[in-house]
C-alpha cells in the first residue's frame, strides 16, 4: 500500500485527521479537490460569516447611540468595503491552513477522489491527469454543500445562497429568507442589521427546528422588534419572479399569501458532499443522505471512517476536529491490530452549538425534548436578562438562561441561552458539565458582579433546592 492512512478532503475534520495520525506514526496522505484550500469553516462558513456578522452588530450598535445619550449620525453602510475586510480576513486564515496541510508532516495531493475498491481511490488532479493511490485505512472528510430543493419556480427564478452573500458587495432593498436554521437566521440578521427589509419563510413549528420551543421563541420575538418578518408554519406552493422580482406564494394558518421582494436567499439546509466518490465501488453504506458510521466513526468497511458533515450527526466544526482526531486514533488501533473494545467512541454529552444573530442563541447538552425522549426525570429553571443588572446596564434585556438538571443527582445535563453574549455564557455550562457537576456546585462557585455569567447563578440555586 502507498499509504497507511489517506483522508480525503483538507478541511477542518481532514487536517485535524492528519495532524494527529501522523503524530500517531502513521504514512499520511491528504487529498484536497476544491479550487481553494482551506474547507468550508474558513472559506464559506464560520470565519467569513463571523466577520460580516461582527459589521453588522456594530451597525446595529450606532442604530441605538441615542438610548445612551449619544448621537451617531449620517450613518452609512459600505458593504463593498464589509467584503474587503471579509477577503483580507480569510485569505490569511485559508493562508494558515495551506501552510499547515503543505508542512511536510503528512504528504498533501491536490485533487478528485473516488474509490476503484475499498483499497483504492482514483485521483484526477487540477491538471486533469489520473494515477491510482491505495492506503491501508481512509478517512472521508469531505465536507457539505448547499441543498437545492425541489421548490416549484425555485430554479426557474434564480436565488442567492449564503455563499452568494458572503460575497455580495451590493445589498438589495429587500430578501426573502427561505428556512429558519443556523444559517439563514445569522445572514438574515445580517442582511437587516445593515438595512435590509428581510422576511423569514419557515416550514417548521418554530425557528431552529429541534431546539426548545420558548428559546427559538424568545429568539423570534426578539427579531419581530427589529422589524424582520417571520411566518413559522408555512407551506411553499410556489415561487414566481414577475419583472426581475421575486414572488413567494405559502400557505400560513389556513391562510394562502403571497409576499414578494428584491431578492431571494435559499437557506433550506445542506447536503454531504458525497455523490463524487462512488461509494458503491467500496461498499461503503449510506443512510439518509450521510456514509453510515459506529459510535468509532467507521463505516461499513471497518478500514473506512468518516467524519464531519459527511457523517454528521452534528454540522459543527469543533466537533468535525473531534472526530478527525478521533478516527485518525482509531485507525492507528486498526492498523496494530488492537481489538475493537480498544477503539475510542464518540460522546455527544456535550454537544454544543451557537447561533450569532442579535440576540445570540446556545446550547449545551440536552434539550428538554431529548431529555424526556430518554426517559430523564429532570428539572428545569430560568432566569430572564430582562431581571439581570448587568444585561440592563448593557440594554439588553431580550431572552433568558434555562438549566437543566437530573432531579435525582442534581446533575446538570443542559443549559440554553437566547441573549447577549450567548455564545460566550453557555462555555461555563460545558465546563460544569465536562466534570458532572451538579446545580448545587455550580451556584456555590463565586460570581463577580455585575457581569453576565452571574446569571446562571440564579437558575442553579433554585435547582439546587429542587434536586437531589
Amino acid at each position: 500500500m502507498d499509504y497507511d492512512f489517506a483522508i480525503i478532503g483538507g478541511g477542518s475534520a481532514g487536517y485535524a485527521a492528519a495532524r494527529t495520525a501522523a503524530d500517531q506514526g502513521l504514512k499520511t496522505v491528504v487529498i484536497e479537490g476544491g479550487r481553494e484550500i482551506g474547507g468550508l469553516c474558513i472559506l464559506r462558513g464560520c470565519m467569513p460569516s463571523k466577520t460580516l456578522i461582527e459589521s453588522a452588530n456594530r451597525n446595529l450598535t450606532l442604530r441605538r447611540a441615542a438610548e445612551f445619550g449619544l448621537r451617531a449620525s449620517q450613518l452609512e453602510v459600505h458593504a463593498g468595503e464589509i467584503i474587503a475586510r471579509k477577503r483580507r480576513l480569510i485569505g490569511e486564515f485559508a493562508g494558515y491552513r495551506r501552510e499547515q496541510l503543505e508542512s511536510g508532516k503528512f504528504d498533501f495531493v491536490r485533487g478528485f477522489a473516488k474509490f476503484s475498491d475499498p483499497h483504492t481511490v482514483e485521483i484526477t488532479g487540477l491538471d486533469g491527469a489520473s494515477r491510482a493511490l491505495t492506503a491501508r485505512s481512509f478517512l472521508i472528510a469531505t465536507g457539505s454543500e448547499i441543498n437545492k430543493p425541489n421548490v416549484p419556480g425555485l430554479a426557474d427564478c434564480g436565488f442567492l445562497t449564503s455563499d452568494d452573500i458572503l460575497e455580495l458587495e451590493e445589498l438589495p432593498d429587500s430578501i426573502i429568507v427561505l428556512g429558519a436554521g443556523p444559517v439563514a437566521l445569522e445572514m438574515a440578521h445580517y442582511l437587516e442589521a445593515l438595512g435590509v427589509k428581510v422576511t423569514v419563510i419557515q416550514r417548521g413549528p418554530h425557528l431552529l427546528t429541534g431546539t426548545d420551543p420558548d428559546i427559538a421563541g424568545a429568539l423570534e420575538h426578539a427579531l419581530r422588534k427589529r422589524g424582520l418578518a417571520i411566518f413559522t408554519g408555512a407551506a411553499i406552493l410556489g415561487i414566481e419572479c414577475p419583472a426581475g422580482r421575486k414572488r413567494i406564494r405559502f400557505r400560513h394558518r389556513e391562510e394562502e399569501k403571497s409576499l414578494e421582494a428584491s431578492s431571494l436567499l435559499n437557506a433550506l439546509g445542506r447536503n454531504a458532499n458525497i455523490h463524487g466518490l462512488a461509494l458503491d465501488a467500496a461498499a461503503i453504506g449510506v443512510e439518509r443522505g450521510k456514509i453510515r458510521v459506529n459510535s468509532h466513526l467507521q463505516s461499513g468497511q471497518p478500514h473506512v471512517f468518516a467524519a464531519g458533515d459527511s457523517a454528521g450527526p452534528l454540522e459543527i466544526v469543533h466537533i468535525a476536529v473531534e472526530q478527525g482526531e478521533l478516527a485518525a486514533r482509531n485507525a492507528a488501533r486498526l492498523l496494530a491490530g488492537d481489538p475493537e473494545d480498544a477503539f475510542e467512541s464518540m460522546d455527544y454529552r456535550l454537544k454544543l452549538f451557537a447561533v450569532f444573530t442579535e440576540p445570540q442563541v446556545a446550547v449545551a447538552g440536552l434539550s428538554e425534548a431529548e431529555a424526556r425522549d430518554q426517559g430523564i426525570d429532570y428539572a428545569t429553571a430560568t432566569h430572564p436578562f430582562d431581571d439581570h443588572g448587568k444585561s440592563l446596564v448593557m440594554g439588553e434585556s431580550e431572552g433568558f438562561v434555562k438549566l437543566m438538571a437530573d432531579r435525582k443527582s442534581g446533575e446538570i445535563i443542559g443549559g440554553s441561552v437566547t441573549g447577549p453574549h450567548a455564545s460566550d455564557l453557555i462555555h461555563e455550562i460545558v465546563v460544569a458539565m465536562a466534570f458532572h457537576a451538579t446545580a448545587a456546585q455550580l451556584a456555590n462557585v463565586p460570581h463577580y458582579h455585575p457581569t453576565l455569567s452571574e446569571i446562571w447563578t440564579y437558575p442553579a440555586g433554585e435547582l439546587a433546592d429542587s434536586t437531589a
